[in-house]
């Protein structure tokens, strides 16, 4: 079973320093039937202004997972971690057991980026910090591994998820067909540009597609973009 869900149809929230376009309940947003899809509980896509940004607060019991379109992001944390993404390069944070941090736009221009919680497996572990630069092999072509569970794409140099799943980036260019992960739930998210498929049809900037089950889909760009593949090993329920 396949669900898309249209840009416009994501709860926003919008302030004088942030806009803040969610997939499922968020903050003020809150909607019984769409709090999460399997482990993926927030996909949010954030444009902040700069010189803004979000000041120390806490997590726990989740690995979060930021990607940057445009623009930089500057994180530091309580236990001393600091780094700044831009496109091309992954985030990943371990809550676990608790962090505090913060999240900046210390540039010169807008950041725009995307940012994902995932239920941690092994919530009780310390805290970790991690970056991964990509460059090479995005401009490779294909689905490259971001990160992944313990069980997933051993003796690859994705980063380490707390969960039985694995995130996957793809920058295509127009004409690009790149096949998805078959897993019991896949998100995709088209972070930029458009694609087509035969079981979708076409999907613009900021669509989503929620899948069930589904084995050898396959995507072909229809505009230079990029695609957000969450592949979850959980039932399908």
């Amino acid at each position: 079973m396949i669900d898309v869900q249209r840009s416009a149809e994501r709860f926003v929230t919008t302030t004088d320093w942030l806009v803040s376009r969610h997939s499922f309940s968020f903050g003020q947003h809150y909607d019984p039937d769409d709090v999460g899809f399997g482990p993926l509980l927030v996909c949010n896509e954030d444009v902040l202004s700069v010189g803004s940004g979000f000041d120390a607060h806490p997590h726990s019991g989740v690995d979060i997972v930021t990607w940057v379109l445009d623009g930089e992001l500057t994180h530091r944390d309580s236990e001393g971690n600091s780094g700044v993404v831009r496109p091309g390069r992954v985030q990943r944070l371990r809550a676990g057991s608790g962090i505090e941090h913060s999240e900046r736009n210390e540039g010169t221009r807008p950041a725009h980026y995307v940012q994902m919680w995932v239920a941690s497996d092994r919530p009780d572990e310390d805290p970790e910090y991690a970056q991964r630069d990509l460059g090479e092999e995005l401009a490779a072509g294909g689905l490259v591994t971001v990160a992944s569970g313990p069980d997933l794409y051993k003796g690859t140099s994705a980063l380490g998820l707390a969960s039985r799943g694995a995130f996957h980036v793809a920058r295509l260019s127009a004409g690009d067909d790149v096949e998805l992960p078959t897993a019991p739930l896949l998100h995709v998210l088209v972070a930029r540009g458009a694609v087509d498929g035969d079981a979708v049809g076409r999907l613009d900037a900021g669509d989503a597609m929620r899948c069930r089950s589904v084995a050898g889909l396959r995507l072909r760009a229809a505009a230079p973009g990029e695609l957000l593949v969450w592949e979850m090993h959980v039932p399908a329920g």
